[in-house]
This record gives structure tokens, sequence and C-alpha cells, in this order.
């Protein structure tokens, strides 16, 4: 599989690395589902390949932290790009959606990474809305302690806002679920994927403004189904950041590489 990486299969992968069942009202605000019975949540980070990159888009939870909330690791992230022939040193560049514990765990796993942060998210993991329970509670100490260190070791860019990573990949901030949360357009060959991570976990929100229980800003989260919509434009397909759809709507890369799904 060493040489996988060299294959020209896939510009962009979503890879599948976590699970979890969950009551239905774990999973939306508003249900009428008098069973609430339990429904699946899946994880995932998404790699892009761009020219002479390699970029990854989030870093999983940490396995401790996730088996601490009850969720299941069915491969760590970095044995995952192992198994894809790609070694963890050569990521150029994590994008850090924002820094909730599934998605920003295992910072250090990447030693020669540019990480891409916004400024609202850093102020927002390090600042006073951490001293109340209920808005640090998605957040890991060490991984926003991992977050700060890379700042210190001048290894983080910061994005105000709109930013490019590399020409056909940009970040875009929408907030709402948390305060800096950002998402990602690859736009390649006549093809636009919007990585929408947190900021719609599962395609059927987008039906009837439905939302994650868990949230910063109301608004922002409904305003930013809008946003979503307006960047992926009439031909441009939105991916979900927990949805179980993605591994039916998904080929995986490889018989054996069932956990990578082709998205690009």
């Amino acid at each position: 599989m060493a040489g996988r990486i060299l294959l020209n299969e896939w510009t962009v992968l979503a890879i599948h690395y976590g699970t979890a069942q969950r009551p239905v009202s774990d999973l939306i605000l508003e249900t009428d589902d008098i069973h609430d019975r339990p429904s699946q949540i899946d994880y995932f980070v998404w790699l892009i390949r761009l020219e002479d990159r390699l970029i990854l888009v989030d870093t999983g939870f940490e396995a401790g932290e996730g088996a601490a909330r009850g969720r299941t690791l069915l491969i760590h992230p970095v044995a995952a790009l192992s198994s894809l022939g790609i070694k963890s040193s050569e990521i150029t560049d994590v994008v850090v959606t924002h820094l909730h514990y599934d998605h920003a765990g295992n910072l250090p796993a990447f030693p020669n990474a540019t990480f891409h942060i916004q400024d609202r998210e850093m102020a927002y993991g390090t600042g006073r809305c951490m001293c109340h329970e209920r808005m640090r509670r998605p957040f890991a100490t060490e991984g926003v302690v991992d977050a700060v260190r890379l700042v210190f070791q001048s290894r983080v860019r910061f994005h105000d806002g709109d930013g490019e990573i590399v020409p056909g990949c940009r970040v875009h901030l929408v907030g709402g679920h948390s305060k800096g949360l950002q998402v990602v357009t690859v736009a390649t060959g006549g093809a636009l994927l919007v990585i929408a991570s947190d900021a719609l976990h599962f395609q059927h929100y987008l039906e009837n403004d439905g939302a994650f229980p868990l949230f910063a800003d109301y608004l922002e989260v409904i305003e930013g189904y809008n946003k979503l919509r307006v960047l992926a434009g009439a031909n441009g397909l939105i991916i979900p950041g927990h949805d179980p759809e993605v591994l039916q709507k998904f080929s995986p890369l490889a018989p054996d590489l069932q956990f990578a799904r082709v998205l690009l």
C-alpha cells in the first residue's frame, strides 16, 4: 500500500475513523420522536491532495478522550494515513475547522505541518467563555494546550474570515457551532466540494433548519446553512461532518480500504 498515494485515483478522501450510538435527543435540537431511539453518529477527517500539498482537514479525537466520551475509535487517523502509504510527517497542512475534542486531537502527530486556525476560534477556546462548563464541554484541555504550543512554535497560520490554503483550496469562516468554525472548499476539474465539518452535522438539517443541540450561536448555525449553499453554488456538493450517509453515497478507495471514501 505504500505506493497508493502516488496513484491518481482521488483528490479528496473522507476518512471514517470513529462512530457512536447516541439518543436522538443528543443529535438534534428538537425532535418529535417520542421513542428517543439511539442513532448513529460517525466521525471523519478529510484528506486533500493538490499539487505538492497533502492537506488534512481536522485530526480526529485522541483515543483516551474518545473512550472517556463513549466514542468508538475504528482506526486511528495516523494509522489510516499509514494504510494509504502516507506518513504523518508528509502532511504539509492541517486545517483545524474548530478546536472541539473530535476535530483537534492528535495535533502533535504532524510534525512538519502548518496549522490553519481562525483567529476567533483560538480566542474562543482560550478565553473567558471556557470559564463556563457548558461552553467548554466539547473542548479537550490537552487539545487546546497543544494548539497553543503550536502558536509558540510559529507553526500556526491564522485566518480572519476567508483565506486560501493553496490555489483550489480555501477556508471560510462560518461560526455557529463554535465561534471560529471554518469550512473548506476544494475546486478542481470543474467540480466544487464543500467540506462542511460541523457547520452541518447531518445532511437532513438542511431540509428544516435542524441543529445539533450544542452550539455557541444559534443564529450563526442557521445562517451558516445559507453560506454553505452559496459556497456550493448550483453544481457543488456539500459534505456533512458526521453523517453515516457519507458511507453509503461514496465508494471506498479500494476493497481493503473501506474507511477511505472518495469524494472527489
